[in-house]
């Protein structure tokens, strides 16, 4: 029995709705960024829908709509700019109730204004502080800005920040809360009472694989001296340009084709024996012997040529990877059926 118009929809149905309505691809994108219990209470939600009115979605969506466009002038500009936007899209009665919800959801997260401020000021901000407060405020950081600031680190406390982010898994509510008012003096409280999960070996591998191929190898080669265990720990949960090995042959010819062959030749330059070995049995024998006849006449390569090509081609890896269309294995963690 199909749903009248204007039905009163619990949160979590408008949840539903909305995925539903945007079909299969960008529901897929959406449930990426989702946790375990998140998605199963989504996927079950989804399940119990049934019909719903067009009107009923029409009323969702522009529900949903008006939420993301609060979130995003609250984040771009504060809560004064938010509202006078707001207030010319909308009644000020709609602009109040929009601005209440967003601002009630914003005021959970700490660090919130790690999304408004850019790595080089994130830099200046930090530099001075403790490793421990580094590590504490860049493990809710983006993993490509936390990367910017520990590269930017001396090489002491760019070690120290390291391992402490990767030894990190909880951090209490008082701490977190202590630390946000030493860095930002801007947020009084966080509303959360659990332990809030942070940093860890997980998000350090995400870090360091946002970091370029230099800073990467530095922090390894001093992180293998220090704690040899922290270190391939942390590797087992990246992929590098020497994991190539581990890959499976279609993988390695599906990633090749995107690589450019000077990017190749340049990457080879500094690669070992067995991942030159790979590549050229990947290659059909014509451009095997164009990168070969290339390798004899490039000579005297910059070694940071050399590891930007490299983490070129790890990065096409990476997108790859996200897209389904290669496979590479991480310390052994995946399972692969054939």
């Amino acid at each position: 029995m199909a749903m009248a118009g204007k039905t009163k929809l619990l949160p979590e149905q408008k949840a539903a709705a909305v995925v539903v309505s945007m079909g299969v691809d960008k529901a897929s994108k959406i449930y990426q960024y989702l946790s375990q219990d998140d998605l199963e209470e989504l996927t079950i939600q989804i399940a119990k829908l049934g019909h719903i009115e067009p009107e009923d979605t029409e009323d969702v969506l522009d529900e949903f709509y008006k939420e993301c466009l609060t979130q995003k002038v609250v984040t771009d500009g504060g809560i004064d700019y938010a509202r006078s936007v707001l207030e010319k899209a909308f009644d000020p009665e709609t602009a109040a109730e929009l601005l209440e919800r967003v601002s009630k959801s914003l005021k959970t997260m700490p660090f919130a204004f790690l999304s408004k401020t850019n790595s080089k000021n994130l830099y200046s901000l930090l530099q001075h502080e403790r490793a421990q407060t580094i590590a504490l405020v860049l493990s809710y950081a983006p993993p490509k800005q936390a990367a910017d600031v520990i590269v930017s680190l001396p090489e002491e406390k760019k070690m120290r920040v390291v391992k402490c982010i990767a030894k990190m898994d909880s951090a209490s509510p008082s701490i977190i809360k202590i630390v946000e008012a030493q860095v930002q003096k801007k947020f009084s409280s966080i509303l959360t009472t659990d332990f809030t999960t942070v940093g860890g070996v997980d998000y350090i591998a995400e870090v360091m694989n946002n970091m370029d191929r230099s800073s990467e190898k530095s922090i390894f080669d001093r992180l293998n001296q220090e704690d040899e265990e922290l270190s391939t720990e942390i590797r087992k949960k990246m992929f590098v340009f020497e994991d190539i090995t581990t890959m499976d042959a279609r993988s390695i010819q599906r990633f090749l084709r995107d690589c450019d062959q000077r990017d190749i030749v340049l990457a080879l330059k500094g690669s070992t024996e067995e991942v030159a070995n790979l590549i050229f049995a990947n290659v059909s024998s014509r451009m095997a012997e164009n990168i070969r006849s290339d390798l004899e006449i490039t000579a005297n390569v910059r070694l940071k040529d050399v590891e930007e090509a490299q983490q070129r081609i790890v990065n096409i890896i990476r997108t790859l990877e996200d897209k389904g269309e290669v496979v590479i294995m991480k310390g052994g963690r995946d399972d692969i059926i054939a």
